[in-house]
């Protein structure tokens, strides 16, 4: 297969290094786009069986300097209508929203509810849970409180969640960050998967980790 001007320059970087954060951080700059801002995606691989429930790790967590999203927010609530426009919901609406949705209408990238939405929101369930968008009690997008939880899905809230294999993956920042915020992100999620530690993972919980930018080669990191 014929490698790109960019792959080739890629050959330039030791892949089998383990890096430091930072300093892997600082190594992928030097192959970023010049057209966009690229982001930084992590990988961490966790010493779990995600077929075991207790074992199943999902979550959300704020990032200390927040993702550089711009974050849509869709908000499903009668009662709470106004203190979600008011708090920056991007799309409010009760049952017509449903069948805006059931009719292929998806133009948000979160998506919170109020207890009382959730019976009819099984009808556009098969089409929210695929791409991540299911409102869920767990994660605090079932919610009363909508203003609380739009303000923190506007901040840079990221959903962390355990792939096959154990893997989480996750946007942890734009290119156009220092090195400092990206490295406060990482950190944090790390800190938050060490809390959620299961009791029954026996034996090394962090495998491995890799930073890698939107269009850019992978690089390993020590996270332990």
């Amino acid at each position: 297969m014929k490698l790109t001007k960019r792959q080739k320059t890629w050959a330039n970087l030791d892949t089998d290094k383990v890096y430091s954060l930072a300093d892997a951080i600082e190594a992928l700059r030097g192959y970023t786009s010049k057209k966009f801002d690229e982001s930084l995606e992590i990988a961490i691989k966790l010493g779990i069986d995600v077929t075991k429930a207790d074992q199943n790790i999902r979550g959300m967590l704020s990032l200390p300097n927040g993702t550089g999203k711009t974050v849509r927010v869709a908000v499903f609530t009668v009662n709470s209508a106004d203190d979600a426009k008011k708090a920056g919901a991007d799309v409010v609406g009760g049952e017509e929203l449903i069948e805006k949705v059931a009719g292929g209408e998806i133009n948000f990238d979160r998506v919170i509810a109020t207890p009382d939405m959730m019976p009819k929101m099984s009808k556009i369930a098969r089409i929210l849970g695929p791409k991540g968008l299911m409102p869920n009690p767990k994660l605090g997008t079932v919610t009363n409180n909508v203003a609380e939880a739009i303000k923190a899905a506007k901040a840079g809230q990221i959903e962390y969640r355990a792939e096959k294999k154990g893997i989480i993956h996750a946007g942890i920042g734009k290119m156009s960050f220092t090195t400092e915020q990206l490295v406060e992100n990482a950190t944090a999620l790390v800190d938050q998967l060490k809390k959620v530690k299961p009791a029954s993972s026996k034996g090394q919980y962090i495998l491995g980790a890799s930073v890698a930018t939107t269009q850019g080669p992978g690089l390993k990191v020590d996270v332990r």
